[in-house]
């Protein structure tokens, strides 16, 4: 069954429709959901976690309608915005097991798992220092916590990388890649870094405008091309010209040569010229497509 389907689902404001007629459907597993700012993907969590009534369309959680089973959703979903919303005087335990009480767990079991998801993000030692204090790396794990602590079935995780360094970032992709892999919790993620998503997605939904541009594996976006990327030392530009002399097609990129793939004989002919001409190779590797591709094809 779909964690997520959507039909003709429509949402205009006044001069701005941020979802158009999308129709998609989702099955469980790490779901990147991406588009530029203002593509509609805040939207349409706010809408599928029962928080906004769409213009028009029909959309399901779980198997859950969004207008009538909006509470039972949110029961099972776990949801972690955008934007700062975290108390600071509030040390991260008290307000993880505030959050863990709202979603219905007793007063001990919300203490045993707000102690176990702090566990998880990393934030165990620090868990009874005031939320004011952390580091915004700190701050949103907090806020992933509070989206896991009551062992939802999926969640919801809005920008999750927003603010953090390169070291931050690659933390936080792991932590999302072990909910999915580690505790058998499907992630909807959103992002506007492609980059980042082709690490730990499963899938990924490209939406553009408010509309479905593409819904794929991202196996599927990255799979090889048929173009060789050769990287020598020194002489980049006499191999250029020695392969085009071969007849294959071949284009500079920076300090790397570009050649497409005219069956075996081009490994052959490269080597053999790399050989000849008595060049340091580097690297030739047959090149991956990259995500971003969809938005310039």
């Amino acid at each position: 069954m779909p964690i997520i389907a959507t039909q003709g689902l429509t949402m205009r404001f006044p001069g701005v429709t941020a979802l158009d007629a999308l129709t998609v459907s989702v099955e469980p597993g790490v779901v990147g959901l991406v588009g530029a700012n203002g593509a509609g993907k805040s939207t349409l969590i706010k809408i599928l976690l029962g928080l906004l009534p769409p213009t028009s369309g029909q959309a399901a959680v779980l198997g859950l309608d969004i207008v009538r089973d909006g509470g039972r959703i949110r029961e099972r979903v776990g949801y972690m915005p955008e934007h700062d919303c975290l108390p600071p005087d509030m040390p991260a335990t008290e307000f993880v097991v505030h959050m863990a009480r709202m979603s219905g767990l007793p007063a001990t079991a919300a203490r045993e798992r707000a102690a176990d998801t702090l566990r998880h993000v990393g934030l165990y030692e620090e868990r009874y220092r005031p939320i004011g204090g952390y580091s915004t790396g700190m701050r949103q794990r907090v806020k992933l916590a509070q989206a896991l602590v009551h062992d939802p079935q999926l969640v919801f995780l809005d920008e999750p990388t927003n603010g953090l360094d390169p070291a931050g970032r690659d933390e936080m992709l792991g932590l999302i890649r072990r909910i999915g892999a580690e505790f058998g919790i499907s992630v909807l993620v959103t992002s506007h870094l492609l980059g980042e998503l082709e690490r730990i997605c499963d899938h990924v939904v490209i939406i553009d405008g408010g509309r479905l541009l593409r819904s794929q594996a991202v196996a599927s976006f990255t799979e090889a091309s048929g173009v060789l990327v050769v990287e020598v030392d020194e002489g980049t530009e006499k191999l250029g010209m020695r392969l085009a002399q071969t007849g294959l097609r071949v284009r500079p990129e920076g300090r790397f040569l570009l050649v497409d793939i005219a069956g075996e004989s081009t490994f052959d002919a490269i080597r053999d010229a790399v050989a000849e001409m008595d060049l340091c190779l580097i690297r030739m590797e047959q090149r991956r497509h990259h995500i971003e591709e969809v938005f310039t094809t």
